[in-house]
């Protein structure tokens, strides 16, 4: 049987799962289960168990529920007012004024929750009522916030570059150092789209107060000293060599605690709310790590992957092609499942091709997590879009309409690392 008869045979079967309301996790292990007992010898059992608790058996993998508690603890804390008032007196003379805060306070949210949905929720909640009250237009704040919370992908802790350095065997602190510079572009590109458009628009902008003092700005800027101070002790302990990314994700955790008592947001309620949420989304993660582990196995043994990997060889693909062809790939892929999902579901598959066509793996977790970002704003179902949707009541379309500019700010994003991958591997170089 051919390669791509095996291949269809085992993707109509995960689709067939998928569309029959099965769990992601259960999906996985169904079609690892088909591909073994129909193209495989192995004794299915044995590899089972014991690539379920060895990939479950992760010291990295103790970074993932460390860093979703961290985001749980900070989404219940006042730390999203705190940065909107610090950060605004500082937005008001650029063009667009407080329509930067949304970019901003995501970027600065998304280097310390390391969620994208978390962003776009907990920034959302706090700046829509605000700048709509000033009559900043919708189709932007909306816009803004959709595009900028994807940074909680990339920017880190990112939670989807953990599942990638596990799924791929990356290194998870190479990942994180890689994600900063391709993070500081997007929001470069945010910046400058969000200006462009003000300039070309003033009329449609509020005349906001801009006569606050240096000293006055600097007053108010006191309320980011908690944000620097966690940024600093979760992110600086990585850079600077002083703790792998379990440890600094502890730490996280710790200083999220302490912040949060100080704010007077800690009580019972929000540290039971808080790690309840963090324990659901870990199993959830660690469960479609569990499947996605199986899989790769199983497509091991029936040597798919191999296979796959000759024939895109023996085409003759150009690096730009296949780079093209996939992000098309999990474009599509993306409007139907979660990034995390997208990951998992195509690591054993995707890799052999992408080594065989000579590409850096660990440029290529940064390729994938903005083409993911991309997807987290393409309808029917982009997560940020969902998010955004319930706090302004307004209709999918509205919302992805709004977002369509930032989708295509991303695609830039994707060619300039493309074309200039230094702005990936140059800060991972120097470790």
């Amino acid at each position: 049987m051919s390669v791509a008869v095996l291949s269809i045979i085992l993707l109509v079967l995960l689709f067939a799962f998928l569309g029959a309301g099965l769990w992601v996790a259960f999906s996985l292990l169904g079609v690892g289960v088909a591909a073994m007992a129909l193209f495989s010898d192995a004794p299915l059992g044995l590899v089972m168990a014991t690539t379920l608790w060895g990939h479950s058996n992760s010291w990295a993998l103790a970074a993932l529920p460390l860093f979703i508690w961290m985001g749980e603890i900070l989404f219940r804390s006042r730390l999203s007012e705190d940065m909107f008032t610090g950060l605004s007196p500082w937005m008001n003379r650029l063009p667009g004024q407080l329509l930067h805060v949304n970019v901003f306070a995501c970027g600065i949210f998304a280097a310390v929750s390391g969620s994208s949905a978390a962003t776009a929720a907990t920034i959302g909640k706090l700046s829509i009522p605000e700048l709509s009250k000033r009559g900043y237009p919708e189709k932007l704040v909306i816009g803004t916030l959709a595009g900028s919370a994807t940074l909680g992908l990339l920017i880190p802790p990112s939670i989807i570059l953990i599942v990638y350095g596990v799924a791929t065997e990356q290194s998870i602190a190479r990942l994180f150092v890689a994600g900063v510079l391709p993070g500081v572009l997007l929001v470069s590109l945010f910046v400058g789209y969000v200006v462009i458009w003000a300039l070309l628009n003033r009329a449609s902008l509020p005349t906001e107060d801009i006569s606050a003092t240096f000293r006055e700005k600097l007053f108010r800027a006191r309320r980011l000293v908690p944000v620097v101070v966690l940024i600093l002790g979760v992110i600086g302990s990585i850079y600077a060599g002083i703790a792998s990314p379990t440890d600094a994700a502890a730490v996280g955790v710790i200083l999220a605690l302490i912040l949060s008592w100080r704010s007077g947001t800690l009580t019972r309620a929000t540290f039971v709310d808080g790690l309840m949420g963090a324990t659901v989304t870990s199993c959830m993660i660690a469960f479609i790590l569990a499947g996605a582990s199986f899989l790769t196995v199983a497509m091991g043994f029936t040597g798919i992957p191999r296979l796959l990997a000759e024939w895109i060889g023996s085409l003759g693909l150009s690096t730009f092609t296949l780079l093209a062809a996939l992000t098309i790939f999990f474009v599509i892929l993306g409007c139907f499942l979660d990034g995390i999902s997208v990951v998992v579901l195509t690591a054993s598959v995707i890799m052999p091709m992408v080594l065989q066509a000579g590409i850096d793996p660990l440029w290529f977790g940064i390729f994938l997590v903005i083409v993911v970002e991309m997807s987290q704003i393409t309808p029917p179902v982009g997560f940020n879009l969902f998010v955004l949707q319930s706090l302004t009541g307004r209709d999918i379309l509205t919302v992805a309409k709004a977002a369509l500019p930032f989708f295509f700010l991303m695609v830039l994003a994707l060619i300039l690392i493309v074309l200039f991958p230094q702005i990936v591997t140059y800060l991972p170089e120097q470790m």
